[in-house]
């Protein structure tokens, strides 16, 4: 019998992974000068080249010998850096922010390690935080995939005993430096958050910067942006536990909801920018396989 991964990841493969393929390792080719299958041009023999490089086609036609470059393809590695706070678990059952974040994660893992890549994923909580070492191959897509299992049960069970660490929120700086200190070597760093939280992560992204391409997909839902119409209602933060007694038919109180949604996000999208990060925010209504198509298209155009 498949575990619940192995379902996910056998549902995502035919229903996502079959789209992309190609796209994302297209999108993330190294542009070095090296020993690979594909033509980058050619340059005038140097003392020392490897002979087999000659082109002698091109060598008796010019008088002088000529060597072929290639681009090579370098093996990458890629973080998931994983959001599994409580503000994750925000959306309709089994179509919430948590739903979204495990397909992405699984996709963007199989995907990377299809193609002979290697992938680790850092799943963090308020402090709490899982590592799965970088490695390839679909065992190892479905290790992670068992980890997210994990990780969203225990979300689960410490909501159940008051456990949830109230009074505290998401440091998305922490969860950045932490990524940093992962990533000992240059890597893609693909984080998967709905960025609701506190700290300084902006000087923390332009840190990370430098040295790492880094990706954000920003995971969304109705719920974070808009107050439904229905009376008096209890409102919680998904990430303190504060609670308040609202009327969500009130027309300000509305507006400045909206308001101050539209004002983080605009945040956000700054920060990103000038740390020139590509940032893509993804519904919990989205298709992932058009979302992802954006993410790489967005990525050749910012290479050319």
């Amino acid at each position: 019998m498949r575990t619940v991964p192995e379902r996910l990841l056998l549902r995502l493969e035919w229903r996502v992974a079959r789209r992309l393929e190609g796209r994302v390792q297209g999108g993330y080719r190294t542009a070095h000068r090296g020993s690979g299958t594909d033509l980058a041009g050619l340059r005038s023999y140097i003392g020392g080249d490897d002979a087999r490089h000659i082109d002698w086609n091109v060598t008796s036609r010019l008088g002088e010998p000529y060597v072929r470059m290639f681009n090579e393809d370098r093996e990458l590695t890629a973080w998931l850096v994983l959001d599994r706070s409580a503000s994750m678990t925000v959306g309709a059952p089994g179509r919430g922010k948590q739903d979204v974040l495990d397909e992405l994660a699984l996709v963007v893992a199989r995907l990377f390690s299809r193609g002979g890549n290697r992938v680790g994923a850092l799943f963090y909580d308020t402090g709490v935080m899982r590592v799965v070492p970088p490695g390839t191959g679909r065992r190892h897509v479905l290790r992670i995939g068992a980890e997210l299992t994990r990780t969203a049960s225990a979300r689960t069970v410490g909501a159940g005993r008051g456990s949830a660490r109230p009074g505290s929120t998401t440091d998305l700086a922490a969860m950045l430096d932490a990524a940093a200190r992962l990533a000992r070597r240059r890597s893609l760093i693909v984080v998967v958050s709905d960025f609701i939280g506190t700290g300084d992560w902006e000087s923390s992204l332009l840190r990370l910067t430098p040295r790492h391409e880094v990706v954000a997909l920003r995971v969304i839902d109705a719920a974070d942006d808009e107050l439904p119409d229905a009376g008096l209602i209890v409102v919680e933060d998904a990430e303190t536990g504060e609670q308040l007694i609202v009327d969500s038919g009130d027309p300000l109180l509305r507006a400045r909801f909206q308001a101050g949604a539209g004002e983080r996000a605009a945040r956000l999208d700054a920060g990103m920018r000038r740390a020139g990060v590509l940032a893509q925010t993804i519904g919990t209504t989205d298709d992932l396989a058009v979302a992802l198509i954006e993410v790489v298209t967005r990525t050749h155009r910012r290479r050319t």
